[in-house]
């Protein structure tokens, strides 16, 4: 990376952290009780008051959820990326998060859910964990990209089939089948410190991806390119595919579904910041949880609308305009 670029990307950097905090912030004194900062600041530091309780317990675990899930989906996007060389993979691409919910509807739909706060939750990552095997063992027959392409629409496919059928076979239970539409939307209300031990699982990955930056870079040259300058290639597509189900995973396990930011944070940066991995990395972690704070505040104030559909009314015109851009 040329020095021009390094400056480039570290002031991105920089800025995104800054506004990430400022976001943190915001999303600890917005609500439907509004909280001055000095409020925020006393209640974190004292637990004795009622405004120590709404933060602790109810904006604070949303919050570290909403930074956690972004930075997951964020840097599973730009892992699927580098994994298809293509800037337009998303972390859904693979079935993972079509697993997550319908591991999620079983639960709803069979009474699970209302067992302890952590059914659900538990419920939606072994259905994606499921999904992950699938295309792991897949991927480990030596399949292509475009195979693997392929078997993601398929599983894709039958994983939203039987989402839909548990759909329709409890329509006559109504508590039920609102908790399936409200959570199939993505949201993040009523996240607890629970949610937050689930996610931790994102941290690990995350850290476990920060060396494999410069192997990517090399892989994005070409598998045989990349073979000949030393990269078991086959070993780090294995990597790359677990550690983005793993991220998708965690993430739609506490938020359920929440399309775009895969594809559309590391996107933007990587036009800004350039190709660079190690550098994007970072990038798209930040970058990724501001980008869902965001929108989890936008769909506080505007009425409680989901963040699944606060980022599908962002996403889907960037997609398209990306369509358009690269035709």
């Amino acid at each position: 990376m040329s020095s021009g670029s390094k400056d480039r990307a570290d002031g991105l950097l920089w800025g995104a952290g800054a506004l990430l905090v400022l976001l943190m912030a915001a999303s600890l004194c917005l609500g439907d009780l509004r909280l001055p900062p000095s409020q925020v600041w006393a209640g974190l530091l004292r637990r004795d008051s009622w405004f120590a309780t709404v933060v602790w317990e109810i904006r604070l675990p949303r919050t570290v959820v909403a930074v956690l899930v972004g930075a997951a989906l964020s840097a599973s996007g730009l892992v699927m990326q580098a994994f298809f060389r293509n800037s337009l993979a998303s972390p859904g691409l693979l079935g993972v998060s079509s697993g997550g919910a319908a591991g999620a509807v079983l639960a709803i739909a069979f009474g699970w859910a209302s067992l302890s706060l952590w059914s659900l939750p538990l419920a939606a990552a072994a259905g994606a964990a499921a999904a992950t095997l699938a295309v792991v063992a897949f991927a480990r027959r030596g399949a292509t990209t475009d195979r693997l392409i392929l078997a993601g629409l398929a599983l894709n496919a039958l994983l939203g089939a039987v989402t839909g059928y548990f759909l329709c076979r409890h329509t006559d239970v109504f508590d039920r089948n609102a908790q399936m539409v409200f959570w199939l939307m993505g949201g993040l209300e009523d996240r607890t410190w629970t949610h937050v031990l689930i996610a931790l699982p994102i941290v690990l990955a995350a850290a476990w991806l920060w060396p494999l930056g410069r192997p990517m870079d090399l892989l994005s040259l070409g598998q045989a390119e990349a073979q000949s300058l030393g990269v078991d290639v086959r070993r780090l597509r294995r990597q790359l595919l677990l550690l983005s189900t793993v991220l998708t995973a965690a993430a739609t396990a506490v938020s359920g579904p929440v399309g775009f930011v895969g594809l559309i944070v590391p996107h933007i940066l990587r036009l800004l910041a350039g190709p660079a991995h190690r550098r994007l990395l970072p990038l798209s972690l930040v970058g990724g949880a501001a980008f869902v704070l965001a929108c989890d505040l936008a769909s506080r104030l505007i009425g409680g609308l989901p963040l699944g559909i606060v980022t599908a009314l962002i996403g889907g015109p960037y997609f398209l305009w990306l369509l358009r851009r690269e035709r």
